[in-house]
């Protein structure tokens, strides 16, 4: 098999300082779907970290077995994406993918959820029902927060795993079936089995092949990356035109600690887009520090008038022209000055460069006369 494609190109260039070409982005990919596994749906992983091209070796090199990989990561870090492609770049890749999160089904229906029941087999059974395992025969099984699995079904599922056979829940009929495993988890295994809350004899068979993803804070060279795929992502779904990113918000991002990982950053820029108002995409940092914060709630008319103060001042008051404010928030300059007027915004002081300057009911002209325009 070929090996992964590496990365198409490197961070998309600074423009004027000021904002990144969304469009660049496109290309700043790690992609799983070279020429000779095109069409497979392998999935498309983003970034360019040392850390991140480690895990897609590991993954490369333990996809074509059938070993069991156990892929342990901080919530958000993606073990699932991990998984898929492990699935999609092995042989099995034509067999089923079945996923069950061992942590959202209740205990007392998680046996019948992995391995099936006869009808009868419990009140309210009324009919047979295939298991996990069946539906993923020559295919795999994704076991995630597979640390939830109470510890009476432990040993049902280590004995599948080594003797690939099993009993529906109420039934005597043995079934045999051919499914890799991959299980995933954010907890301490390790820990579990010494505080006797994990088997050791199933965890050392679950660990064949261990994987452990690092947290977005230890990669901080993908954030750039993953902020221009999200935001086209999010801008193309809601059919928002956003062609640049300001650097001023991107900046920012790259230095903070993200706990919630790459599912915390990709739920803010999608906050983002569906508040923004222009063609550049901006806004600030979430309140986030180790604990969460709610924040007051946010009106419309306050996140736009938030939107076009933060444009103003990147423009340093300028409204009209090709670099000015209208232009780069995707608006009429009339409009604008509307918007402005209906928000407040005339009596304003932004700072510019340290310096005060009035924005209305003085504004300032692309040719640097002022005249009146609100």
């Amino acid at each position: 098999m070929a090996a992964f494609a590496s990365l198409a190109s490197e961070v998309p260039a600074i423009k004027n300082n000021v904002s990144f070409e969304i469009e660049d982005a496109a290309r700043a990919k790690v992609a799983l779907d070279n020429d000779e596994l095109r069409g497979r749906g392998l999935p498309t992983i983003i970034g360019k970290s040392a850390a991140l091209r480690r895990i897609l070796d590991m993954v490369r090199v333990v996809a074509p077995t059938d070993a069991t990989v156990l892929i342990n990561g901080e919530t958000g870090t993606g073990k699932e994406l991990i998984a898929e492609a492990i699935h999609k770049y092995s042989d099995r890749s034509n067999g089923p993918f079945v996923k069950v999160n061992c942590a959202a089904i209740p205990a007392g229906l998680l046996e019948s959820e992995l391995f099936g029941h006869e009808r009868g087999a419990y009140t309210g059974a009324v009919t047979r029902s295939i298991g996990r395992f069946e539906r993923a025969n020559r295919g795999t099984l994704l076991l995630d927060e597979v640390g939830d699995l109470p510890l009476e079904l432990q040993p049902k599922l280590l004995r599948v795993m080594q003797e690939r056979q099993f009993e529906r829940l109420g039934g005597a009929a043995t079934i045999h079936t051919d499914v890799r495993v991959i299980c995933a988890t954010h907890q301490n295994l390790v820990e579990m089995v010494d505080n006797r809350e994990f088997r050791a004899d199933l965890f050392y068979r679950l660990s064949v092949f261990p994987i452990e993803l690092p947290p977005l804070r230890e990669r901080p060279e993908d954030i750039r990356l993953l902020v221009h795929h999200f935001a086209m992502d999010y801008a193309a779904r809601m059919r928002k035109r956003i062609t640049a990113i300001s650097e001023e918000f991107t900046t920012p991002l790259e230095r903070h600690s993200w706990p919630g990982n790459v599912r915390e950053l990709q739920n803010f820029i999608e906050r983002t887009v569906i508040l923004s108002t222009g063609a550049v995409l901006s806004g600030s940092l979430p309140d986030v520090t180790g604990t969460l914060k709610l924040s007051p709630p946010v009106t419309l008319d306050e996140a736009v008038r938030s939107q076009i103060l933060q444009t103003l001042q990147q423009t340093e008051g300028v409204v009209g022209g090709p670099n000015g404010a209208a232009a780069r928030l995707g608006l009429v300059r009339t409009t604008l000055i509307a918007k402005m007027k209906r928000l407040g915004i005339s009596g304003a002081k932004l700072r510019v460069a340290g310096a005060s300057s009035s924005v209305g009911p003085n504004l300032r002209r692309p040719n640097g006369d002022w005249t009146r325009e609100l």
